[in-house]
């Protein structure tokens, strides 16, 4: 057991895989030489050589092309993107030919690709490194997209992405890359995909979170509780496909909830669980589905950040409303 924060996490997780399976190689732009722009890769060049840990060009969509064709061929490849402000260039690929391998060969090629990006605000990088967009790749039929929210997670999650016979996109929060440690066991266990984590237990109240958000919803909890109030956290980790059940369970114990992503408001995945809520739990409901989202703007620079990204102050007002709308 080490303590690790979420980037070491990550790094670890590739160099497990990558010990345990020799077909799975890495490739992106400075990924090698460099260890990544964030250091995720870091020594992994130097430890699995050159063929195994590819410094690509400066070409997001080729990558991702290439990253199809050695998935098709049997490798297992896992590509990354240096923010999520260049992952655009992808979706022709993502979209067209990783999507859809497994249905246009009726079964005879998959793609067992993961597409790893740092994702979201927090850090003052320019706006378009700073974006949420996992909305959007839920949205494609084929893709399986996830987002830890601690190291463990990142960690145990990464594992079981890269052993996944269908593309993936990994979206890790580049808030969290090192902003605190937790210990994680390198042992090679994977954490199940397609699962949410209850990552606080409470009676009055489901938020309902991932990535960054988690944290914010913790400390939000904390106020709340010295408020009287119990709230219950989903941490939803597989945004696509998502774990409906254990929302709706909690949902129904609870009677109110509110929903927390970084992403902007309209169309963002919050409102895919709220309408699964009001078409299965309705009726369990005593106040009407409250989201706290991100603004319908582009990200601010810098000084404004802060304000764009939901915090405890935010989460704490809407919990209030649900409460009092009872």
């Amino acid at each position: 057991m080490a303590e690790l924060n979420l980037v070491e996490a990550v790094n670890a997780a590739l160099a497990c895989e990558m010990s345990r399976d020799e077909s799975v190689l890495l490739l992106g732009e400075d990924i090698g030489l460099n260890g990544g722009v964030f250091r995720a890769t870091s020594g992994l060049q130097a430890r699995f050589g050159r063929e195994r840990v590819i410094d690509t060009p400066l070409a997001e969509g080729g990558i991702a092309g290439v990253a199809v064709g050695m998935a098709a061929m049997g490798l297992k490849p896992v590509a990354e993107i240096q923010f999520t402000g260049f992952i655009y260039p992808t979706l022709d690929q993502m979209i067209n030919h990783a999507s859809r391998l497994r249905n246009r060969t009726r079964g005879r090629l998959t793609c067992p690709m993961v597409l790893r990006s740092p994702y979201g605000a927090g850090i003052h990088a320019p706006e378009h490194h700073s974006e949420s967009p996992e909305a959007l790749f839920a949205h494609v039929p084929g893709l399986r997209v996830v987002i830890p929210s601690t190291p463990a997670r990142a960690y145990g999650l990464l594992l079981a992405a890269m052993r996944d016979p269908d593309p993936v996109v990994f979206l890790e929060p580049t808030r969290l890359y090192r902003l605190f440690k937790q210990d994680v066991v390198d042992d090679g266990e994977a954490l199940p995909l397609d699962t949410c984590f209850l990552s606080r237990e409470g009676a009055d109240v489901t938020i309902v979170a991932w990535g960054a958000m988690v944290r914010e919803a913790n400390a939000a909890a904390d106020v709340l509780e010295e408020q009287g109030i119990d709230a219950e956290i989903i941490d939803v980790a597989t945004i696509k496909p998502f774990d409906a059940e254990t929302i709706l369970r909690s949902v129904e114990r609870t009677g109110r909830c509110v929903i927390v992503h970084e992403a902007a408001r309209t169309a963002g995945f919050g409102a895919e669980i709220a309408a699964e809520i009001a078409e299965r739990a309705l009726y369990s409901l005593q106040a009407p589905v409250k989201r706290v989202a991100g603004y319908d703007v582009v990200i601010p620079l810098y000084r404004l950040e802060r304000q764009f990204i939901p915090g405890v102050d935010r989460i704490v007002a809407a919990v209030r409303e649900v409460m009092e709308g009872s």
